[in-house]
């Protein structure tokens, strides 16, 4: 692939990935506001307390294939075939194991109404195996456009459902019901769009080719979930489903900021840095160029999003949810570094690294556990700190690796994301101070805005930043069609 062609598709595939994550942030945005309305966090807290068990149990059933497909060179329908019957059986297996396990989930959280809550939620899972052979296609093959369409048309119906069902007094199951509308909307389109059908000859031989990689994929995605609901559990275990329903509403803001960019550079990271895998020098380049992108939107989104916390949760789901404010303002620096994270993790398992990015992300998880265990009884808020501080010290921990496999130095790193890091936060701590005598809400979250995404476009303009350039361009160039 030459080098212009590389360029125009990694263009594409951001404008679409942007364009997908921000129409989803968005509706997810909006529904969530609705929700958040009408629930209570009880309501919340119940629905989190159960999350972890079935994002498990969905990381074993997916069994790492969408990446081992994407990595494989020549792909057939044999194989993807192979992968809709062995992820179809492991998802039957895991909710006949989970429908029987919900009764002792619910009794470690001392909460029966959890057992038949458990057993709607686990269905999810079962329906979501379906459409990760059709899913591969799609990704393997940079189907950005169609993901969106997928990914935008599960949202306003599920959201539409979950309100509908809120609005009549489902409390929780609504939430419930609406995670099994999402599921089910996508994998119809997955199906319709990947224009792919599983025969009904089942051959798992080629699995055996994928399972070295994927089986080590698998280790590292539960110990990501575990990293990524550790608070969950320990607050379902020592404190109030309230104060879950806290960290639950403020995480899930956090995670609308961090996965809009994080699935904008997932999107392409993978199959660009595999169609140059042979190149070192060209992946290099490649490399450090989405890794100013990522460090130029992520900075400023998340910093930003951490300002505006507290007028945002206020104005939007109102004074009840103030608590969870806070929260939501440590989560944000630690979010602010996800997405660079997972590019390096991105770059890691292009080379077929699966087992540095498994021990890698173990390691992580036993720290975090060890930390969350040690630091529980001293208070939420330092269990936050302690936690932001780990993952964000991590990424120095992944550059290790990525400069074994692709040569970038720690000069590299820094000189690529300090500009970004530096210019935002030092515009969001003035804003901070400038905006206190700011009494009214809407005006004080207007001017935030305004004057951080201002002066952070006018300082990279002036500083003729080829980023920031370059993002403009080719939006200009989208739109004179």
């Amino acid at each position: 692939m030459s080098q212009s062609t590389l360029k125009e598709k990694t263009a594409r595939g951001l404008f679409w990935g942007g364009f997908s994550n921000g129409m989803q942030q968005l509706l997810n945005l909006v529904f969530g506001i609705f929700l958040a309305r009408l629930l209570s966090q009880s309501d919340y807290g119940m629905v989190g307390l159960l999350t972890v068990f079935s994002a498990i149990a969905s990381a074993l059933q997916e069994g790492g294939f969408i990446s081992a497909l994407t990595n494989k060179r020549d792909v057939t329908d044999r194989d993807y075939n192979a992968v809709f019957w062995f992820s179809t059986l492991c998802s039957i297996t895991f909710y006949t194991l989970l429908f029987f396990a919900a009764p002792l989930i619910a009794g470690f959280y001392g909460i029966p109404e959890l057992t038949p809550l458990a057993r709607l939620l686990f269905l999810s899972f079962v329906i979501s195996s379906l459409s990760i052979a059709p899913r591969a296609y799609l990704f393997k093959n940079l189907k950005i456009k169609e993901s969106t369409v997928v990914s935008v048309s599960a949202l306003c119906v599920s959201g539409i459902t979950g309100i509908t069902l809120a609005a009549h007094g489902f409390a929780y199951w609504g939430l419930a019901i609406q995670s099994l509308s999402f599921v089910s909307v996508i994998t119809l389109l997955n199906f319709y769009f990947a224009r792919w059908r599983p025969s009904l000859h089942i051959d798992l031989r080629p699995i055996r080719s994928m399972i070295g990689f994927s089986s080590r994929l698998i280790v590292t995605n539960i110990f990501t979930i575990i990293n990524n609901n550790l608070f969950s559990m320990i607050l379902g275990k020592f404190y109030s489903a309230r104060e879950v329903g806290d960290f639950t509403q403020a995480n899930k803001w956090n995670g609308m900021g961090h996965t809009l960019i994080t699935n904008m550079i997932n999107g392409i990271a993978q199959p660009v840095f595999t169609s140059i895998a042979d190149d070192r020098a060209r992946q290099l380049a490649v490399f450090r160029k989405l890794l100013r992108f990522t460090a130029f939107v992520s900075f400023p989104v998340m910093f930003g999003l951490s300002l505006v916390a507290k007028e945002l949760i206020v104005i939007t789901i109102t004074e009840k949810w103030l608590s969870s404010a806070y929260i939501l303002q440590i989560l944000c620096v630690w979010g602010a570094f996800i997405p660079l994270t997972n590019l390096f993790s991105n770059l890691v398992i292009s080379h077929g690294r699966s087992s540095v990015y498994m021990w890698n992300t173990i390691c992580l998880s036993l720290v975090q556990l060890a930390v969350a265990c040690a630091a529980h009884s001293y208070g939420l808020e330092w269990m936050l700190y302690l936690f932001t501080g780990i993952n964000i010290g991590w990424l120095f921990v992944w550059l290790w690796f990525v400069n074994r496999e692709i040569g970038l130095t720690l000069k590299d790193m820094l000189k690529d994301i300090s500009p970004y890091l530096g210019l935002s936060a030092v515009l969001v701590v003035a804003a901070h101070y400038l905006t206190q005598p700011i009494g009214n809400l809407y005006l004080c979250m207007a001017v935030k805005i305004a004057a951080v995404a201002g002066l952070y476009a006018l300082v990279l303009w002036k500083a003729q930043s080829v980023i920031f350039r370059e993002s403009v361009e080719f939006l200009f160039k989208k739109k004179k069609p």
